[in-house]
């Protein structure tokens, strides 16, 4: 093993904080890890890592060497990519991370068209509806939806995505409709979202409305949200391509019509040293391309 391995085994055992988080994700034992971060440590004449029968820790010196060694792992794996991306066609394991409900309705049929446009490429997908610490988990790119937090990944927008609020007809029958985003606070109100303070945004003559809202039930999955509308537990706020279906079918219909809900995208997330990554870049395109084709339905 050279230094490059073993800064790399390192900082993934810093990542994960843990040598058999390390080990699994490089594909080593546990011995060999713990093995290669000793070694490390007595070429540098310094302790790097604490450990205990529960945990890791890291000492000062650690914390100063892992930023140093992200950094040049960073900087070794950009300068090959600006290389092998000149090859002339994608090649290589893509670790994608993308939300439940996306991944179930749209990246399903997706990926196997992807797969076979671009037969030197493996994907593993993962669906989860948290946001995913890209770096830290070790994924290549993730597919987020709604407004992104400021960050130094790259975003990508590959698609317009619109938010409509809706009911059942049973439900509406038996409560009424609202006319404005405030009649909301006399309904029943299905919240879907990942944290504890949701917020249901709109717009009317360009005048921002933020609405906050509970309910009993509140979930972090849009197709529980969206079947439990459809049940007529009350009104729920979601991405159009979630409720499409139901509302096609007559199981929902939608409310606030004349409310704008704030302008959103669907997103391609990497880091910024992967961006001139050719295998990236063609996944972006081919979602690109496969949601403007499917566009009515965000």
């Amino acid at each position: 093993m050279d230094l490059l391995d073993d800064m790399r085994i390192f900082v993934t055992a810093v990542d994960t904080m843990s040598f058999t988080g390390a080990a699994a994700k490089l594909g080593l034992s546990k011995q060999f890890v713990s093995r290669r971060i000793s070694s490390l440590e007595q070429s540098l004449g310094v302790r790097l890592l604490l450990r205990t029968t529960r945990r890791l820790s890291v000492t000062d010196l650690g914390r100063i060497y892992y930023e140093r060694a992200r950094r040049i792992l960073e900087d070794v794996e950009a300068a090959n990519l600006a290389v092998s991306s000149q090859a002339e066609r994608p090649r290589g394991n893509l670790r994608v991370s993308a939300p439940m409900s996306f991944g179930t309705m749209f990246l399903g049929s997706v990926i196997p068209s992807f797969l076979t446009t671009y037969p030197d490429v493996t994907i593993e997908l993962e669906l989860n509806d948290r946001t995913v610490d890209i770096i830290g988990e070790g994924y290549d790119v993730a597919v987020r939806i709604g407004a992104l937090a400021d960050s130094s990944l790259i975003a990508r927008s590959v698609a317009p995505m619109r938010m409509v609020t809706c009911a059942s007809p049973r439900y509406l029958e038996a409560h009424g409709t609202p006319e404005t985003p405030h009649d909301l606070r006399d309904h029943a109100l299905l919240p879907y979202g990942h944290s504890q303070r949701v917020i249901w945004h709109y717009a009317r003559d360009g005048q921002p409305m933020e609405i906050p809202v509970s309910g009993r039930l509140r979930v972090n999955n849009g197709e529980l949200a969206r079947d439990a509308a459809a049940a007529g537990l009350g009104v729920t706020w979601l991405p159009v391509f979630i409720v499409a279906p139901a509302l096609l079918g007559g199981r929902l219909v939608t409310v606030l019509d004349d409310f704008e809900s704030a302008p959103s995208s669907i997103y391609v997330v990497y880091p910024q040293h992967r961006q001139a990554s050719l295998v990236i870049r063609a996944f972006s395109d081919f979602l690109a391309s496969a949601c403007s084709v499917a566009g009515t339905q965000w």
